[in-house]
């Protein structure tokens, strides 16, 4: 249902860093570079981040984040190291976590902004 997604970030090249390793670890890299803007995915860009200069930090209050999935526990996990190995924060570490329908592995991590993003796999047993 959705194509893509962007996020706002106030530093294009720090930013492009902490990307380049944390969705790497997820199979995407970055596709597209253009002089305010750089897409990721695996065939065409799927996550962009956009220069918003002098954008404020990201608060905990806004609520929003964006979960791209995985494919094994394992990528989660990689998604989850690679984010903090870059300078991002955990906001969640990787596990299971239960769910009234299905439960679901998976890490969210707080971007140098304050963007909040999730990796998530379904694993069968």
């Amino acid at each position: 249902m959705i194509d893509h997604i962007s996020v706002g970030v106030s530093d294009l090249e720090r930013s492009a860093k902490f990307y380049e390793t944390t969705l790497g670890a997820l199979g995407l890299t970055r596709v597209v570079t253009r002089p305010r803007t750089i897409g990721f995915g695996k065939a065409y860009p799927e996550f962009w981040i956009n220069l918003r200069e002098g954008m404020p930090h990201v608060t905990p209050e806004s609520g929003v984040h964006i979960c791209l999935r995985a494919r094994t526990t394992a990528e989660v996990d990689a998604f989850h190291a690679a984010a903090l190995s870059a300078g991002g924060a955990s906001d969640g570490a990787p596990g299971i976590r239960p769910h009234d329908r299905v439960p679901y592995y998976a890490a969210f991590v707080v971007d140098p902004d304050g963007n909040r993003i999730e990796a998530v796999t379904f694993p069968a047993d």
